[in-house]
C-alpha cells in the first residue's frame, strides 16, 4: 500500500502547493500508474478525503505543533491524520507507512506528531472545523437551509455515488432530473447553454428533441458528443430571437450543492464570488430569454443552494413561472424547486422553470 500512499502524497503536494485541480490531477496520475484496482481506490480516497477534510486534519495536527512545519511536511501530516481519524486505517499502518514518505531527518518528528494524533481524543473548537469547511460556507448554508444545513454539509463530505444512465453515461441523478424537467419532446428545437460536458444535452436529444449545445470554452465544448455544438458566450448567444421552443441554462455557479463531487472546491471559492456569479447568471437569463418562442420554456438550474444565485433572480420580462412540480423528487423553494444533498444522496440543485407569455 505504500506505493499508493506515495502517489497520493505526490498528488496532494501539487494540489496544496501548486494549485492543481484534484480531479484532473488524480485522473492523470492514476492513468500513468501501474497500481492495482484496490490501490487505485485507496489513492482516490486518500487524495479526495485529505483534500476535503483539510481543515479538520489541520486541527488534529495543530494541537501538537510548537511551530509551523515546512509546507511539504504539513501536507504529509494531513495525509497521516486523515488515515487515522477519517479513513479507519490501522494506526500502525497509518503512522508507520506515512513516516516512511518523510525525509529521513524529519521522520522522528512526523512519527511523534501522528502517534499523538492517533492517541488523543479530539475536542473540536466549532462545527466549521469539525465539518472541514471555511467559516463563510457554514454560515451561508445555515442562513439558507436552517436546521438542515449541517446535515447537507456532512453529506457533502461523503464520496459521491456513481449514477449511470440507461445509455451508459455517468451523470449524477440530480443532473438527470434537471434534463428531465425540460420535458423535451420530439420535434422541439432546444438550446442547451453552458452545456459541457454534454450530459443534459444528450439526455434531451434521446427524448427526440433537436438539441443544440453551446459552451463558452472550446476545450470544454469538445467534450460534447452526439449533438451539434457551438462555441458561444451565453451572455451574448449568436442565435435568432424567438428561435427555440425551450432553452436550458445550467449556469456556472458557486457549486455549494456539489462540494462532495469536487474535493478542492470549498477551498477555491470565496464568499465574494457568489455575488459575481449572480451578476453573470442574471446576464445569461436576460440574453437567453430573448431566444425563447412565445409559449416556450426557459429552464434555469444551478448546482448550488443559495437564493442569490437562483430564486432571487427577477422573473424575465414577458415570462411567467411554471408552478407545477417537475417531479416529486423536488421540494418547493420560493417560485422554484430544490433538492438537498441528503434528500436522495445526490448533488444539491435549484431549478426554476418559466414560460414565455408574450
Amino acid at each position: 500500500m505504500n506505493n499508493a500512499r506515495k502517489v497520493a502524497y505526490q498528488c496532494l503536494l501539487r494540489i496544496d502547493h501548486d494549485g492543481a485541480y484534484a480531479n484532473l490531477l488524480l485522473q492523470s496520475e492514476l492513468g500513468r500508474s501501474r497500481l492495482s484496482e484496490r490501490d487505485r481506490g485507496f489513492v482516490t480516497e486518500l487524495v479526495y478525503g485529505t483534500t476535503r477534510m483539510r481543515r479538520g486534519c489541520d486541527a488534529l495536527i495543530d494541537r501538537f505543533l510548537m511551530k509551523e512545519p515546512q509546507p511539504e511536511l504539513r501536507t504529509l501530516l494531513r495525509l497521516g491524520a486523515y488515515q487515522l481519524h477519517y479513513a479507519g486505517v490501522a494506526a500502525h499502518a497509518a503512522v508507520g507507512e506515512t513516516v516512511e514518505l518523510a525525509p529521513k531527518q524529519a521522520r522522528g518528528f512526523v512519527n511523534a506528531i501522528l502517534r499523538r494524533v492517533g492517541d488523543t481524543p479530539m475536542q473540536w473548537p466549532n462545527d466549521a472545523v469539525r465539518l472541514s469547511y471555511p467559516d463563510w460556507i457554514v454560515t451561508r448554508l445555515r442562513t439558507e437551509l436552517g436546521d438542515e444545513a449541517d446535515t447537507a454539509l456532512a453529506r457533502m463530505n461523503e464520496p459521491a455515488p456513481v449514477s449511470v444512465r440507461e445509455d451508459g453515461y455517468r451523470q449524477d441523478l440530480a443532473s438527470q432530473w434537471v434534463a428531465a424537467a425540460v420535458c423535451a419532446e420530439a420535434g422541439e428545437r432546444i438550446l442547451d447553454l453552458c452545456a459541457a460536458p454534454g450530459g443534459k444535452a444528450t439526455a434531451m436529444a434521446a427524448d427526440g428533441a433537436s438539441v443544440i449545445a453551446a459552451d463558452l470554452q472550446a476545450h470544454r465544448a469538445r467534450l460534447i458528443a452526439g449533438v451539434p455544438v457551438v462555441v458561444a458566450d451565453a451572455t451574448a448567444p449568436p442565435f435568432t430571437s424567438a428561435s427555440f421552443d425551450k432553452v436550458l441554462i445550467d449556469a456556472p455557479c458557486s457549486g455549494l450543492g456539489a462540494l462532495r463531487r469536487r474535493a478542492d472546491a470549498r477551498w477555491r471559492i470565496n464568499e465574494g464570488d457568489v455575488a459575481v456569479l449572480a451578476r453573470l447568471q442574471r446576464e445569461m437569463i436576460d440574453s437567453a430569454a430573448t431566444l425563447v418562442k412565445p409559449g416556450g420554456w426557459l429552464v434555469y438550474s444551478v448546482c448550488t443552494l443559495t437564493g442569490e444565485e437562483s430564486v432571487d433572480h427577477p422573473i424575465p420580462d414577458g415570462f411567467e413561472v411554471i408552478g407545477t412540480p417537475p417531479s416529486d423528487r423536488w421540494r418547493p423553494y420560493a417560485h422554484g424547486w430544490r433538492v438537498l444533498p441528503q434528500d436522495h444522496d445526490t448533488d444539491g440543485m435549484v431549478l426554476v422553470r418559466y414560460r414565455r407569455t408574450s
